[in-house]
């Protein structure tokens, strides 16, 4: 590990920062046009589909990319991610039929299963401990930009050009995302070079036992977000907003300036008790979405999305390194990113199976989220109780 007792502003931190706001806009500006793309395909039963076959084979593909990113180096998983996003967005106009986009979606998930994984074990290299929280909200601040600017320009481009243009730029930008990686520096010691026996999985490789608290907790919370990516692009457009990336616009302008004033809050006075407070919140903004059947309300709603999201993920993040293994820190943070996909997976595609193209069912949909964040809230506060 590098130790670091000076500022965790350096090259390496702002390339690597820098690096995730780029991959992360490359695949998020594709997702508030895609439920209109597959209609147009004439898929429009498969929209659940969109963020749920994504999520699949990133969560398939996290014990693969933990078990390389602690053996093989940091830095080749984070390209690998990359790369995947620069080749789908070429063969999105290719494979013009619903079969061939869903095995896109399928194909385009392994970018997220890899990516993140080694972007966190990184960060955790190169930061001392008693940063960590600060460092991964910094980190979060530059993917949540590009998970803001990502739909914006994405719906942005759509409404100006065309499908294919839309794809074309997706790759554009995660080359960009490459470009700034490319002469990042290794912090992995005792590097191994490959062999095929890295890529055989036993179950000690898939989940790290110390950190399944966190896995949890993310779990139950990014539920929502699943749904929000399959049903906030409709309720935009029933609420009549033309773009329908300005839900996202909002909550990330919010998460952005709540992480600002609040990036070393969990390294000052512990995660635990901010993530009940973050949780709190997140239960209000769920509530709001479904109660607020105005576009003033679901922006209201948005921008308490983005307070509790602002601070609640990098606080998980931080926790998660926190109760890892240093050895299998990469292990760590491919179990919390598996509990993440499995919550998105599952909740793109339980209420794109309920929803079917029903406007009234969403608010319910809202409801029911909140209740797996109120579950969350309670199983946190048993954990407050206990020895930290």
């Amino acid at each position: 590990m590098i130790n670091q007792k000076h500022s965790i502003y350096t090259i390496n931190f702002a390339l690597i920062c820098l690096s995730s706001l780029f991959f992360s806009a490359s695949y998020n500006m594709l997702i508030p046009e895609l439920p209109a793309y597959l209609s147009n395909l004439g898929g429009a039963e498969y929209k659940g589909l969109i963020i749920s076959l994504f999520t699949l084979t990133a969560g398939l593909s996290r014990p693969f990319s933990g078990k390389i990113t602690d053996t093989i180096g940091r830095k080749p998983v984070m390209t690998i991610g990359i790369i995947v996003c620069l080749i789908c967005g070429f063969l999105y106009p290719v494979l013009t039929t619903i079969s061939g986009f869903l095995f896109l979606r399928l194909l385009h998930g392994f970018s997220t299963g890899f990516s993140p994984t080694a972007i966190s074990a990184y960060i955790a290299d190169i930061v001392p401990k008693e940063r960590w929280g600060e460092a991964f909200g910094i980190q979060g601040l530059c993917f949540g930009t590009g998970l803001a600017l990502g739909p914006a320009l994405g719906s942005f481009i759509k409404m100006h050009y065309s499908f294919d243009v839309l794809f074309y730029s997706s790759s554009l930008v995660a080359f960009i995302a490459f470009a700034l990686i490319v002469n990042a520096k290794e912090t992995l010691k005792n590097k191994q070079h490959f062999n095929k026996s890295i890529l055989r999985i036993s179950k000690n490789d898939i989940i790290a036992i110390e950190v399944l608290p966190s896995a949890i907790v993310t779990f139950l919370c990014y539920i929502a977000f699943g749904v929000i990516l399959t049903l906030i692009p409709d309720w935009s457009d029933h609420l009549g907003i033309m773009n329908k990336g300005t839900f996202f616009i909002v909550f990330t302008i919010s998460s952005l300036c709540i992480r600002f004033v609040t990036r070393k809050i969990s390294d000052n006075y512990g995660r635990k008790i901010i993530i009940i407070i973050s949780l709190i919140v997140l239960f209000l903004a769920l509530i709001l979405i479904g109660l607020l059947d105005t576009t003033n309300g679901l922006l209201i709603a948005a921008v308490f999305y983005g307070l509790a999201m602002g601070v609640l993920s990098p606080t998980l993040n931080a926790w998660t390194v926190d109760m890892s293994d240093p050895n299998h820190r990469g292990k760590a943070m491919a179990t919390m990113y598996i509990a993440l996909e499995a919550g998105i997976g599952l909740g793109a595609f339980f209420s794109g199976w309920y929803y079917q193209d029903v406007i009234s069912k969403i608010p319910l949909i809202m409801y029911a989220c909140a209740f797996m964040v109120f579950i969350a809230f309670i199983y946190m506060i048993y954990k407050l109780k206990e020895k930290s």
